[in-house]
C-alpha cells in the first residue's frame, strides 16, 4: 500500500504506518520519519492529527501529515508521510533568495543563495555572506510581524491579502540595501481562519538587495510646488475679497440700515448697495423708510427693483478663480506618457511571480490527477452502488471537482457523482488532462486515472474552473488568465468569458514565444507593451516541471497597467489629479454651501422686502438662520409690525369724526 500511495503522491519522501496501541512500525517506505515527536499531545490533544514541522536528525525540516486508519479486525494505525519544505522552483535570478520562517525566526528552507555561491570575486562571496546574515536578521523580524493581528497589522500595499504581510529594510552594503517582503501562511477563504496551513504559523520572506537612489525632490520639483502653493494662496484670497466685497459686506450694510429702521431712526435715507439681490432690499428698506414717516420723496411701488444676476455672478466668480488653480494642476501638469521608464525590477518581479502562480496551478492539476489515482485503486467497476458511495466520499472530501464518475473503455458512466458527466474518450494520444465544453458557458476542465485490473475503465473528475480562478487571484499582479497552446482563456481571476483571446495584440505573441522555450522556464516572458501614453506591463510563464500537467502546453499571462506600480513620475500624476479633484471637492463644498445658506435666503428676503414694501403687511416674517440675513427678517418684522401699527391708527382717527358726526 506504502509503495502505491509513494508512485501516486511522488512528493511524499517517506511513509511509515504506526501501531497506535504498541507503537510497533508495521511498515515504511521511503525516507525513515523518526518518531521522537509522536507524544500523546498529537494525538489526542487539542490540535490532534494537526500536520505539523519536524527537523530531521540530518537538519531539513519536514511536514508530517497524519492520517488513522481504521480496520474492522484489527487495531488501529496511523499513516505518517513527510513531505519536504522547499521554496517553488521559480527564477529567483542573482542574489535574490526567498526563506520559510517558523514562529521563532528559525529559517526552515531557503532558495537563491544556492545560484550565487558559484561567484568567483571575493567581491561577490563577500556579498553573498552579507545577504546571509541580513536574512537570518530579517527572517526573525518577520516572525515576529506575522504574529501580530492581520487588521492592526496591515501595512499600506497589502491590497487585501487575509494575512500579515509587509516590508522590512536592512542594511547596506557597496550602495545596495537589502530590501525584504514578508507575508504569513493564511487562508484562501476569510471565513476559514482556524485552517491548517495558517495553522502551522509560517512566514515567506523573500529578499532582494537594491541600489539605494535619492528619493529627495529636485529643485526643479520644489519650484513647482512653491509655484503652485503661491498661485493656490493668489487666487483663494482673490475668491475670497471678491465674496467679502460682493456678498458679505453689502449683507452688513443693510443689516445695520434695516436695525436703525426697526429702531426708529428714519431720518437718513438708506444706503442702496448697486447691484443684486442688495440693491434690491436697499430699495425696499428706502421705500419703507418713507411709509414710516421719514423725509424726503417717497418711492412709487414697484420702483427700485434692478433686474441683475446676483449673488450667483461672485459666487461664478469665485469657481472660475479656483477652477483656474484645479484645471492645470489636476489634468494638465504631471502628466505622463508612454516614455515613462519602468524599471527592469517591476518588470522581473512581474514575470517571476507569473512564474510562481503557473507552478502553483501545475502543481493543483498534478494533485488533482494524483488523487484520482489514489482513488482508483478503491474502484470496483463491478459493484456500480459500492463505487458510487467511494464517489460521494470523495467528491465531499476534494472540493476542486465537480463531478465524478467512472466510464467504460465505450464511453458509457459506470457510476457518478456530482454534476451532469461530459464525454471522455480512452484514446491513448489525449493527455490524463483535457479541456473541452467549447460553445458552452464554462471550459469542462477533465483529469482522468485508468482503474486498476479493469482495461478500459477510467476515473474521471471535472475540475471546478472556480477552484482554478481562485488560485490566480494574487494581490498587486494584475489580471491573471490561463490559456491554452492557442492563447484562449481558460480560467481567469477577474472574470471571463469561455474560450475568449486575449484582450492585448502582443499577449498572444507572448504566449508563443514562452511556448517555445517550455521546459527552461519563463527566462525572457515579460515585456512592456506601450498604446498611446498607456504602458501594460505583462508576463507569460508556460507549464513546466513534472506531472502530467507538465505536457499540457498551457500557459498563465498576467499584465496590469503600469500606474499600479510605486513609480515616481505615476505617482506625482496622481497627486496632482488629487490635488485637482480636492479642488473641485473644495468648490462644489464651499460654494453649495454659500448658495444655501446666504444665496436663496438672500434671495428670498429680496422678494419679502419687496413685499412688504409694496404693502404687503399681513405676512408675518420668520428668520430661519442666526445670521446677517437672519438679522435683517427680524428687523423687517419690526417694520411690518410698526407699519401695521401706524396704519390701525390712522385707520381709528379717520373713523373717530365720522361715529361722532352719526351720533349727533
Amino acid at each position: 500500500m506504502l509503495s502505491d500511495l509513494g508512485r501516486t503522491y511522488q512528493k511524499w519522501t517517506g511513509t511509515t504506518v504506526v501501531d497506535l496501541e504498541s507503537g510497533d512500525v508495521l511498515a515504511a517506505r521511503g525516507e525513515r520519519i523518526p518518531l521522537a515527536w509522536l507524544d500523546r499531545d498529537v494525538l489526542t490533544g487539542e490540535h490532534a492529527l494537526v500536520p505539523r514541522m519536524v527537523r530531521l536528525e540530518t537538519g531539513d525540516v519536514r511536514l508530517m501529515t497524519m492520517a488513522v486508519l481504521d480496520w474492522k479486525d484489527r487495531p488501529q494505525q496511523l499513516l505518517i508521510a513527510s513531505n519536504s519544505l522547499s521554496v517553488p522552483a521559480i527564477n529567483l535570478g542573482p542574489f535574490r533568495s526567498m526563506a520559510v520562517v517558523a514562529r521563532d525566526g528559525e529559517i526552515l528552507a531557503t532558495a537563491g543563495f544556492e545560484q550565487s555561491e558559484a561567484l568567483n570575486s571575493d567581491q561577490e562571496r563577500k556579498e553573498l555572506a552579507f545577504l546571509q546574515k541580513q536574512m537570518s536578521r530579517l527572517s526573525g523580524q518577520a516572525a515576529e510581524r506575522a504574529e501580530q493581528d492581520p487588521v492592526s497589522a496591515r501595512e499600506p500595499g497589502s491590497r487585501g491579502y487575509p494575512g500579515v504581510s509587509g516590508t522590512l529594510l536592512g542594511d547596506d552594503y557597496n550602495g545596495r540595501i537589502a530590501t525584504a517582503g514578508y507575508a504569513s501562511l493564511a487562508s484562501s477563504d476569510p471565513e476559514e481562519k482556524d485552517s491548517v496551513a495558517a495553522g502551522l504559523g509560517l512566514t515567506v520572506v523573500a529578499m532582494l538587495p537594491v541600489v539605494a537612489q535619492q528619493g529627495a525632490v529636485g529643485p526643479d520639483r520644489e519650484l513647482f510646488g512653491l509655484i503652485a502653493a503661491g498661485a493656490l494662496v493668489v487666487l483663494g484670497l482673490l475668491a475670497a475679497t471678491v465674496l467679502w466685497a460682493r456678498v458679505q459686506r453689502p449683507l452688513l450694510r443693510l443689516f445695520l440700515e434695516s436695525r436703525r429702521l426697526a429702531r426708529g431712526d428714519v431720518t437718513r435715507p438708506v444706503t442702496v448697495p448697486r447691484w443684486g439681490e442688495a440693491a434690491r432690499i436697499g430699495s425696499a428698506l428706502e421705500r419703507l423708510r418713507g411709509q414710516l414717516g421719514g423725509p424726503g420723496h417717497e418711492p412709487a411701488a414697484g420702483t427700485g427693483r434692478r433686474a441683475r444676476f446676483g449673488v450667483r455672478v461672485p459666487l461664478a466668480v469665485t469657481a472660475v478663480l479656483l477652477l483656474l488653480w484645479c484645471v492645470p494642476v489636476g489634468w494638465l501638469l504631471n502628466r505622463t506618457d508612454g516614455s515613462v521608464s519602468v524599471p527592469a525590477t517591476m518588470v522581473n518581479d512581474q514575470r517571476d511571480r507569473t512564474d510562481l502562480v503557473a507552478d502553483r496551478v501545475r502543481r493543483a492539476l498534478n494533485e488533482a490527477q494524483a488523487d484520482l489515482a489514489s482513488t482508483s485503486r478503491l474502484i470496483d467497476a463491478d459493484d456500480p452502488g459500492a463505487t458510487g458511495r467511494v464517489l460521494a466520499d470523495a467528491l465531499r472530501e476534494h472540493t476542486r471537482y465537480q463531478a465524478l464518475y467512472v466510464v467504460d473503455a465505450g464511453g458509457d458512466v459506470l457510476a457518478r457523482a456530482g454534476g451532469d458527466p461530459h464525454a471522455w474518450s480512452d484514446d491513448k494520444d489525449l493527455a490524463l488532462v483535457r479541456v473541452s465544453g467549447e460553445g458552452g458557458r464554462k471550459p469542462v476542465i477533465q483529469a482522468g486515472a485508468p482503474v486498476p485490473e479493469h482495461r478500459g475503465t477510467t476515473l474521471v473528475g471535472e475540475i471546478r474552473v472556480e477552484f482554478l480562478n481562485s488560485l490566480l487571484k494574487r494581490p498587486g499582479l494584475g489580471e491573471v488568465r490561463v490559456v491554452d497552446a492557442d492563447a484562449r482563456t481558460l480560467a481567469g481571476s477577474d472574470g471571463f468569458l469561455a474560450f475568449e483571446d486575449l484582450p492585448e495584440d502582443a499577449l498572444p505573441d507572448l504566449v508563443r514565444a514562452g511556448n517555445v522555450r517550455v521546459g527552461a522556464g519563463p527566462v525572457e516572458n515579460g515585456l512592456l507593451i506601450r498604446e498611446g501614453r498607456g504602458i501594460t506591463v505583462a508576463a507569460a510563464a508556460p507549464f513546466s516541471g513534472g506531472g502530467v500537467a507538465a505536457d499540457l502546453g498551457w500557459t498563465v499571462v498576467s499584465w496590469q497597467n503600469a500606474k499600479d506600480f510605486q513609480i515616481a513620475p505615476y505617482e506625482r500624476e496622481d497627486r496632482s489629479v488629487l490635488a485637482g479633484m480636492l479642488g473641485l471637492a473644495a468648490i462644489v463644498v464651499c460654494l453649495g454651501w454659500i448658495h444655501l445658506v446666504v444665496a436663496r435666503p438672500l434671495r428670498a428676503l429680496a422678494t419679502s422686502a419687496e413685499k412688504l414694501a409694496d404693502g404687503d403687511l399681513k405676512t408675518v416674517l420668520y428668520p430661519r438662520y442666526q445670521d446677517e440675513v437672519g438679522a435683517v427678517v427680524r428687523s423687517l418684522e419690526l417694520i411690518r409690525q410698526q407699519l401695521q401699527a401706524r396704519r390701525q391708527s390712522q385707520a381709528r382717527r379717520v373713523a373717530e369724526p365720522r361715529l361722532g358726526a352719526g351720533g349727533r
